[in-house]
Order: C-alpha cells, then sequence, then structure tokens
C-alpha cells in the first residue's frame, strides 16, 4: 500500500472539537452538511470521514498524555520471548456518566447491631483467625479444619466437667458432648445468618 492510500494524521476544523479523556470521548460542535446527508449515495461516506477525522483527532489527544513503561517483563506462552508493556495514563474524567443500576440500599442492620447500637457496646477489634499452639509451637486456626477448638477430640484422658455431673450427661463421652456442642452452635449461626438476610431483604 502506498504513502498516497493513507489518510493523513493532522485534521484541521474550522470550530476546534472539545475532548474528554478520561471518558475516551471527542466532540465536534462542526455542523454536518445536509446536502450530503440528504444524498443517499454520499451519505454513509460522508459520515465515515466525518468519524474517521473525529477518531483522529481522539487518538492525536490521546498519544499526547504521559506514557508509562511497565518493568516487569511478561513472557508470551507463544514465542519465548519477553516484552513489557506501555501505558498511557488518562487523566480524570470530565463527564459524570450515568450509572447503570441504582445505588444499592443500604444494608439493614443484624439484631445483634440494634441492640449494640442501643446499649452503646462496641464491637472489638478482630484478633485474626490464627491462634498460637504451645504444645506444637505452630499456629493454627481457630475453628474449622485442624481447628483449636477441637483439641479436645485428640486428648486420651478428659475431665468430666462439673455441670454435667449428676445430670443424664454424665456418663457421655465428653468428646463426643463437645462436638454435639459444636455442631449446635453451627446450626445456631446459620440460623441466625437466614434470619439477619431475612430481615435484610
Amino acid at each position: 500500500m502506498s504513502d498516497k492510500e493513507y489518510k493523513p494524521v493532522t485534521v484541521d476544523k474550522p470550530i476546534p472539537n472539545s475532548f474528554d479523556l478520561g471518558n475516551l470521548a471527542t466532540f465536534d460542535p462542526n455542523p454536518l452538511d445536509n446536502s450530503k446527508l440528504k444524498d443517499s449515495a454520499q451519505r454513509n461516506n460522508y459520515l465515515t470521514e466525518v468519524t474517521r477525522d473525529n477518531v483522529q483527532l481522539l487518538i492525536n489527544q490521546i498519544l499526547s498524555l504521559p506514557v508509562k513503561t511497565t518493568t516487569d517483563n511478561h513472557e508470551s506462552s507463544s514465542t519465548g520471548q519477553n516484552s513489557t508493556m506501555t501505558l498511557i495514563q488518562l487523566p480524570d474524567p470530565l463527564a459524570p456518566l450515568p450509572r447503570e443500576k441504582a445505588i444499592p440500599k443500604a444494608r439493614a442492620m443484624t439484631k445483634w447491631e440494634k441492640f449494640a447500637a442501643k446499649k452503646g457496646i462496641k464491637s472489638k477489634a478482630k484478633d485474626g483467625k490464627m491462634v498460637y499452639d504451645e504444645e506444637t509451637g505452630e499456629w493454627v486456626p481457630k475453628w474449622g479444619y485442624k481447628g483449636k477448638n477441637k483439641d479436645l477430640d485428640n486428648q486420651w484422658l478428659v475431665e468430666v466437667e462439673d455441670k454435667v455431673k449428676n445430670t443424664e450427661n454424665e456418663l457421655i463421652d465428653p468428646r463426643t458432648l463437645h462436638r454435639q456442642e459444636r455442631k449446635r452452635l453451627v446450626k445456631k449461626n446459620e440460623l441466625q445468618h437466614k434470619r439477619n438476610l431475612k430481615n435484610g431483604a
């Protein structure tokens, strides 16, 4: 293809375009030629030329923005060669665009949150999901798989708690009672979670 077949990269307009580079948009205030719009034979070619000129002006503005080259090399699996990425830093948008969806509603307070707000109770700072096990010298999870709350299941000797003495649970293995209590708390939390979701809806 010869150089004459390429369109020029410079475009002259009677009235300069305005740009919103943050939204990758340009606005052409120049009026269209009604005679060419009414002629069905020229309309498509005319609109294509106007669009090409405006896109060329937009690209010229984008290429004048600061350029940043990444320092990390990304190796291509097909060619095996490393290549850096060149990025153009866009400015903040000028025109606010409408949201596609409505603004999300605030989440409804849970039963505990309402009670805590009424009583002035402040939430405790979370201390993480791991706890140090002095016996093994390792950090282990508090709950779940191999959780610290299951230590009782692995002990060969378990003391019977005072609260079960002289009750029907006195002769039941304390490990079994401990597992039952864990399952009961899990079901209780799941039920409370469903109630919170229902109240929030």
